[in-house]
């Protein structure tokens, strides 16, 4: 029997209905990020988001090793302030425990700090909450807000997507942090406890390869047409966002075939089928970049571990090849 995202417990049909209930009402939200426009004339924007780690907390709670939990919450924002181009500047956390332990929430806070220097953010300050009752004995939670900026030549360009235009990837160093309650579901605890050091490899924080992107785009005088950081929904939703802001018309193409870490296969054999695989993991893909084929040569010089996953073709809105 497959076992899919749904049967774990997460219903992501109706937290996407959700969403567009929100949209119909509150233009702008649905993004990796908001924008909020810090100028008259719209030249320079704030971006800020939120976000968790998920149940890939439970699993911190298993193995007892809460050292890089941390980096995965600054990760998950900081990754998708850089899906709108932006800059981060600051962060803050919010971490809640039913009794402080000292050893365990050091662990955790020391994370966050080393979070915020990967992805060269200043943690402003946070919330810490001891809600006696409220957790169960050695649980905690977490969320992270964080702040950017980008200039308006600097979002993606993604009305001027085009058929023919290539999509990029930079690789995953795992699963990174969606996705847990399948994973928890189809390798159960057995498993879990073998292949707990893998599972809690931190997520890639990726601002300081998007910055040399950046740089090097515009010394050639491109722009990037679309970032997407795939997280939730894995690499099939996340490209979709892409199409969804794009000018109509086009289908993204993947082609498979890159490289991806074994724990991916691994759960292929524990019965998640190939395209359950590609709806809710990265499969080795932790970001996306979409470039015009001209520009495609000085991405690569600056970032030679770019590998080419799919392009641009024309079609309805869908997301092909798995």
């Amino acid at each position: 029997m497959s076992v899919g995202y749904k049967r774990s417990g997460v219903d992501v049909a109706l937290a996407e209905r959700l969403v567009e209930h929100l949209k119909a009402r509150v233009p702008g939200i649905g993004g990796f990020s908001g924008l909020v426009p810090l100028d008259p004339r719209g030249r320079t924007f704030l971006a800020a988001t939120t976000d968790g780690v998920g149940t890939k907390l439970k699993l911190a709670f298993m193995l007892e090793r809460h050292d890089t939990i941390g980096i995965d919450l600054v990760a998950m924002c900081a990754n998708d302030l850089a899906a709108v181009g932006a800059t981060p500047w600051f962060f803050l956390d919010y971490y809640a425990t039913g009794r402080l332990e000292w050893g365990r929430s050091k662990a955790v806070l020391e994370g966050i700090l080393e979070g915020c220097r990967r992805a060269r953010m200043a943690l402003l300050g946070g919330e810490t909450a001891e809600m006696p009752g409220f957790y169960g004995n050695g649980e905690y939670d977490l969320a992270g807000f964080a702040v950017g900026r980008v200039s308006k030549e600097e979002l993606p360009s993604t009305r001027s997507l085009r058929a023919g235009d290539i999509i990029l990837g930079l690789p995953s160093s795992g699963v990174h942090s969606n996705g847990f309650s399948l994973v928890r579901k189809a390798l159960g605890p057995r498993e879990l406890r073998r292949l707990g050091p893998e599972l809690l490899t931190p997520t890639r924080i990726y601002v300081r390869e998007l910055r040399r992107l950046a740089r090097a785009l515009g010394r050639a005088r491109h722009r990037w047409l679309g970032l997407a950081h795939i997280t939730g929904g894995g690499l099939v939703r996340n490209l979709g966002r892409v199409l969804g802001d794009g000018p109509g018309g086009l289908d993204a193409e993947l082609r498979p075939g890159w490289a991806a870490p074994p724990v991916f296969e691994r759960l292929r054999a524990a019965g998640v089928g190939e395209a359950e695989s590609f709806r809710t993991f990265n499969m080795g893909i932790g970001f996306a970049v979409v470039l015009s084929p001209p520009a495609v040569p000085a991405a690569r010089r600056a970032l030679p571990e770019l590998v080419e996953i799919g392009r641009m073709t024309r079609g309805g809105g869908r997301v092909l090849g798995v």
